[in-house]
């Protein structure tokens, strides 16, 4: 039988997933998770085959909560779900070690699909993911300069861009003020800007942004 963790914030895509996977033949137990911590927990108390993750959670960044359980349950394949456009976060989820990615946009569709080729041992990447990763590989000696950037790092980016202050960034991040303006530094330093309007100007320019 199969045990699915499904962790995201929102009730409703929650409720959603669970209809589209409690259909899957062997699918014989749910579990649901609001939060990166409460994810961890379940994942250390229970077994799973497969983990639905979201990238945004509320206490924690996506992104960190798939490296904790790769590095604690390497072999437990994990799905990460996504409101962000697929070339913004999956190559970096790809190499966290998740078995694929998915927006949130596509879910419902493409969701079955990317179950059963997981549950078979395989990693599911769509074609359009494909296709950006063969863009990548075609200009692997050009890097852009946000690609270098730290996981942390691009999603501070991302929000500094967006046009939130320091303050509203540490709040959401759980983060002191003090870190995201290191974070902030950090990136401009990295990317060569001198304050936050560079920032945004490239974003827009790599449709970087929602």
């Amino acid at each position: 039988m199969i045990r699915v963790l499904i962790a995201d914030d929102h009730a409703i895509v929650r409720r959603g997933l669970r209809q589209i996977l409690q259909d899957l033949p062997g699918v014989d137990g749910i579990d649901e998770a609001v939060n990166g911590q409460e994810a961890l927990s379940r994942v250390r108390k229970n077994a799973y085959d497969l983990v639905l993750l979201d990238i945004s959670m509320p206490d924690s960044s996506g992104l960190d909560v798939l490296k904790q359980i790769k590095a604690e349950r390497p072999k437990l394949p994990v799905l990460m779900l996504s409101m962000h456009p697929e070339e913004q976060y999956a190559v970096r989820a790809l190499k966290a070690g998740a078995a694929g990615y998915l927006t949130k946009e596509t879910a419902p569709e493409q969701l079955v699909t990317a179950v059963n080729k997981i549950l078979q041992g395989g990693r599911y990447v769509s074609e359009v993911l494909a296709e950006h990763m063969a863009s990548q590989l075609d200009r692997a000696g050009n890097r852009l300069p946000h690609e270098d950037l730290s996981d942390r790092e691009f999603q501070i980016m991302r929000m500094l861009a967006a046009g939130k202050t320091v303050t509203e960034i540490g709040m959401e991040l759980s983060l002191s003020a003090k870190t995201v303006s290191t974070y902030r530094t950090r990136v401009l330093s990295k990317m060569g800007f001198s304050n936050n309007a560079d920032i945004t100007r490239y974003a827009i320019q790599n449709q970087l942004l929602d």
